[in-house]
């Protein structure tokens, strides 16, 4: 819980991979995120604005303010894009169940990243309906984080 509560305490964040349907998780999560008072800028480079909210073409672009990225790419570009982000200097990454392989996470596994992964942050920012069941459900039984 300690990463989880690190990267909570961030301020503002990025949401890569936040899709322009509104009918996707991607783009709902970012909605909801907003609405629970979470500072999020998409990423998306197919469009400038997502919910009225300007969208930064990629990683790279984001301005220094973002400290922590939260990822629904498609598992397949979500290497790179953390890359990406690495370089661009942010450590805090939180790659959402969907968007990472075995594979891409012991990668990830040996930089010096506060990586989490295996988690839905809806469960934990303000987590409210069926993500704060699934939470308390966890809780119950052992599968929270350390």
């Amino acid at each position: 819980m300690k990463d989880v509560a690190r990267f909570l305490s961030l301020g503002k964040y990025a949401v890569a991979g936040v899709s322009r349907d509104p009918k996707k998780f991607g783009n709902q999560m970012f909605k909801d995120l907003r609405k629970k008072g979470m500072d999020v800028v998409p990423v998306n480079p197919k469009t400038d604005t997502i919910d009225g909210v300007k969208c930064y073409g990629s990683v790279s672009e984001l301005p220094s303010d973002i400290k922590g990225v939260i990822f629904m790419t498609p598992k397949e570009e979500t290497l790179s894009v953390a890359r990406e982000a690495i370089a661009h200097g942010i450590n805090d990454l939180w790659i959402q169940q969907g968007a990472e392989t075995k594979s891409m996470i012991a990668e990830l596994e040996k930089e010096n990243l506060n990586l989490i992964n295996n988690e839905c942050i809806m469960m934990f920012w303000k987590p409210n309906g069926v993500h704060s069941f699934h939470r308390f459900l966890k809780k119950i039984f052992g599968g929270l984080p350390a």
